[in-house]
């Protein structure tokens, strides 16, 4: 049953969007808040050196695993409902982690607060589907999203630090509850609810995606800490088989949470796994260079955290350009040189060793990968959500933000998993700095992967429109 037409004001669509945008800078804060902190974690809770590494793992794990669920849930029981709800849970679950006396509270509570994200996240991206018209608003506030994407994620890292060092990593979490609460609340006086659309959860689709996926993740992880021993490669199995089963039953499903019709458009298909790379590779800059900063060049906490300064100092202002740069240069081009200039960036940024120049090896591609990341996440985020119903928004920012989790969990669990190949006789900051070196050219291959995706499938898309003089097909009752 298609939604009714609703009509937003402008200074409404001002307060939707920003309240949009903090919700998302507070789940990508979370995500990478705690990096600069985990030394402090591992000492305080009592963490083994393997454990350690599921502080982002049991947090990932649960939002990648119910994004589906959680998008499908929108669209039935209203997407203003569904925000509000997965924001009580992320905010709840925040001011549980900060009360953390052990790891294994810690954990749980990660995996919570990845529900709650799970929950959150796709209904905030539908939200501005539905509340802001496809074209140039669109774009706008799309650019704006990924810039904050962006931005929170450095300024985490910078959070993390200084609060590790100077106060506690404690409070990065617990910060969340007033915000949490002013969120819930204002959403309920400008967000208008979205109808809901009749119908049932499609339970087994659920199940097999989020323990195939969680499977998937669990297997890469397992193989850099345990090996390709028997038991992690069962785990990839069943999570193959899984994935498989669910494939099979979303054909079949009269309401899928994945509906498989989003992939019939081939520029929408290349955007997810586009993303899946992208991410991937982002992932592992932000961790790999966080172990290179404070164990080769044994940097500070503190310290760590503002050596990422460059990284956001033009990342910003890039995304906020990419509609002008796009309505100029076209989306392609704006696409293609973004991802040229992340393949150079990771390139350059996986020579940095033992001794080198903080600036010339670190800091100038950091640069570039601030501008790549404003250029490319905004195309990629409209592209996958390019030409779909009203009633498939929430399935279409579902499936953005699962390529986007998908990609920062499994990449950066391949990663590491390369990153352990050929370590033998290595120890200390050469082990260390040898780790990096090779986990960054693993992510710059994942960049040109990323780069061959797009020029197969999202640019001839776009080339194909522009040479029929067709225009975008517009969200069905959108504002």
């Amino acid at each position: 049953m298609p939604e009714k037409h609703q009509t937003t004001a402008p200074v409404h669509k001002t307060a939707i969007l920003a309240i949009i945008l903090i919700s998302y800078v507070m789940i990508v804060l979370d995500i990478s808040v705690v990096l600069t902190g985990l030394p402090k974690i591992h000492h305080e809770l009592g963490f083994t050196d393997a454990g350690l590494a599921w502080v982002q793992s049991a947090y990932t794990l649960t939002f990648g695993g119910f994004l589906l669920l959680g998008a499908r849930a929108g669209d039935i029981f209203g997407r203003r409902r569904m925000f509000i709800a997965g924001m009580a849970i992320f905010t709840f679950a925040s001011v549980a982690i900060g009360a953390s006396q052990s790891s294994t509270w810690m954990l749980s509570w990660r995996a919570i607060q990845g529900l709650g994200s799970a929950i959150l996240a796709p209904s905030a991206l539908a939200l501005l589907q539905t509340n802001f018209d496809e074209g140039e608003e669109r774009v706008r506030a799309v650019s704006l999203y990924s810039a904050a994407a962006g931005v929170s994620a450095t300024f985490g890292l910078i959070v993390g630090g200084l609060l590790a060092d100077w106060l506690s990593w404690r409070i990065g979490f617990l910060i969340n509850l007033p915000i949490g609460i002013a969120m819930a609340l204002v959403a309920r006086v400008y967000i208008p609810e979205t109808d809901k659309q009749p119908g049932t959860f499609d339970i087994p689709g659920a199940v097999t995606s989020t323990l195939g996926m969680s499977a998937l993740v669990y297997g890469f992880i397992r193989s850099a800490q345990a090996g390709w021993d028997e038991l992690t490669i069962a785990t990839l199995v069943v999570a193959v088989i899984l994935l498989a089963a669910f494939v099979q039953i979303e054909r079949r499903a009269k309401q899928p949470i994945l509906p498989l019709r989003l992939f019939s458009d081939i520029e929408r298909s290349g955007a997810y796994a586009a993303r899946v790379l992208y991410l991937g590779a982002m992932a592992g800059f932000f961790f790999f260079t966080t172990l290179y900063l404070q164990e080769v060049a044994g940097f500070r906490p503190a310290v760590t955290g503002l050596a990422f300064v460059p990284a956001t100092m033009l990342h910003v202002p890039i995304a906020i350009l990419v509609p002008r740069l796009i309505r100029r240069f076209g989306r392609n081009t704006v696409l293609i040189v973004g991802m040229v200039t992340g393949v150079v960036a990771m390139g350059w940024l996986s020579r940095a060793g033992v001794g080198s120049d903080y600036w010339t090896a670190v800091a100038l591609p950091m640069l570039l990968i601030g501008i790549s990341q404003g250029l490319t996440l905004s195309p990629l985020t409209s592209s996958g959500v390019v030409r779909v119903t009203r009633s498939d928004a929430g399935a279409a920012s579902g499936a953005v933000n699962v390529a986007h989790q998908m990609g920062s969990s499994v990449g950066l669990g391949v990663l590491i998993a390369v990153a352990a190949v050929g370590t033998a006789g290595l120890s200390g900051t050469d082990l260390t700095a040898y780790r990096v070196s090779h986990a960054l050219d693993a992510g710059t291959v994942m960049l040109l992967l990323t780069l061959m995706i797009a020029l197969v499938t999202i640019v001839p898309a776009a080339l194909r429109l522009e040479r029929n003089h067709e225009e975008p097909v517009p969200v069905k009752g959108a504002a």
